[in-house]
């Protein structure tokens, strides 16, 4: 058995093998490239079901036995209040809908500090430990959630923390790991612990069989669990962000909208018309990626999604960029907003297709592009866009705009 390691810092591959069971396994180290828009000279390198798991999003890591991926890790420093703790979510879930488990490392809280202001401990949504568990029921493959290390548990006063000049985080002193967790932490330990009965486990079974025993498995049991009461004991509800944003309407409001768009030559099609409610996911800002894919794609889990593709939803998901009003009166929507249009999407898409080269002739291809070339014959552009463009048409049954929308008919 040859194991294989795509990373994108190597010091946090070290730190995963060295703490794990393999540092004495037969493995190899790669480069792992996220894009064929961030990584154009390289991604087309990427073996084909690591592209699958990265169709989405890059997680950190991947490992994997004789070309079967066996999990995947994601790790993040950032403050975890409100949206932000989804930010990664996309990710994780292109991982598990693979059928590999993932490893979701986040702080508790991390240290705020503002001018003219006390530092303070800016705390977990608790969302994302219910956001995790559905995942988990859909797809019947671990996704785990582990504490990054910080002072909090010991020093709930900010200003008084050890690691203050460090947001209160706990990084490992080996400098062969810079930036990764505190190994020695007890959350670290458990972490290393599933990742050692993931690893027993497939080499026991075989990864296609193994992964259908991972949720038995003890250590994994008792995580769900922790997970679980860390949601309650959180004070986690079904109303904080990103839910605090959504609201249902019915489907007929949003076709009635989608109205202005068909003549007798078209109308929309069944898809959206097959569920009689939808949700609508309210973003008024100005059209950008990040937090909102990542939330998008946990509003899905939480809400929507009763099996493994888009269209085993109860509920139409969308996207409205504006200041939406349900007008009941007509049984329609309105939308009006001064940050977005429908051209701030169009001209993402313009730009992302700058990386495409289906359209060069076969002399104006290096011959190091070939290959490149090869890939985009078959994929087309979807690894060219940029991320968020790759998760909204992903999950989104529909996005609207105060000046167009776009949606699927199947």
């Amino acid at each position: 058995m040859k194991y294989r390691i795509w990373y994108s810092t190597e010091s946090f591959a070290d730190y995963i093998i060295n703490n794990t069971a393999l540092k004495k396994k037969n493995f190899v180290k790669k480069k792992m490239y996220e894009s064929d828009a961030n990584n154009a000279r390289s991604f087309h390198t990427m073996p084909d079901h690591i592209k699958k798991i990265l169709y989405l999003d890059a997680p950190d890591l991947i490992v994997e036995i004789d070309h079967e991926p066996i999990f995947s890790v994601e790790v993040s420093t950032e403050a975890g209040t409100g949206h932000n703790v989804f930010q990664r979510f996309a990710r994780l879930a292109a991982s598990v809908e693979n059928n590999v488990p993932s490893f979701y490392i986040y702080p508790e809280a991390v240290i705020i500090t503002r001018k003219n202001t006390a530092p303070r401990w800016d705390r977990i949504n608790p969302l994302i430990f219910k956001a995790l568990d559905d995942v988990m029921s859909i797809y019947k493959i671990p996704s785990l959630f582990y504490y990054f290390p910080t002072d909090f548990r010991t020093q709930t006063i900010a200003a008084e923390a050890p690691n203050l000049l460090q947001k209160g985080l706990q990084y490992d002193p080996n400098r062969n790991y810079a930036g990764s967790p505190l190994g020695t932490d007890e959350e670290m330990i458990a972490m290393f612990k599933s990742m050692n009965e993931i690893v027993e486990v497939v080499e026991k079974h075989g990864v296609i069989q193994g992964r259908e025993k991972l949720l038995s498995r003890r250590p994994i049991i008792d995580r769900r669990a922790f997970m679980n009461q860390e949601f309650v004991r959180k004070g986690g509800t079904l109303s904080t962000s990103p839910l605090s944003a959504v609201e249902k309407i019915p489907t007929a409001y949003l076709l009635n909208h989608l109205s202005q768009y068909e003549n007798k030559h078209y109308q929309v099609g069944e898809l959206l018309r097959s569920r009689k409610e939808t949700i609508v996911y309210k973003v008024n800002a100005k059209f950008r990626g990040d937090p909102y894919p990542g939330a998008l794609a946990a509003i899905d889990y939480l809400v929507c999604r009763e099996g493994k593709t888009f269209e085993e939803r109860k509920y139409n998901l969308i996207m409205a960029w504006g200041k939406l009003t349900v007008d009941d009166a007509n049984k329609t929507l309105q939308l009006s907003s001064t940050k977005s249009t429908i051209n701030d999407f169009i001209h993402s898409v313009q730009a992302s297709e700058n990386k495409n080269i289906l359209s060069k002739s076969y002399a104006e291809i290096a011959h190091q592009e070939i290959p490149r070339y090869y890939m985009q014959v078959r994929y087309g552009s979807t690894y060219s866009k940029v991320k968020h463009i790759r998760v909204f048409s992903y999950f989104a049954d529909a996005i609207l705009f105060p000046d167009g929308a776009l949606w699927r008919d199947a």
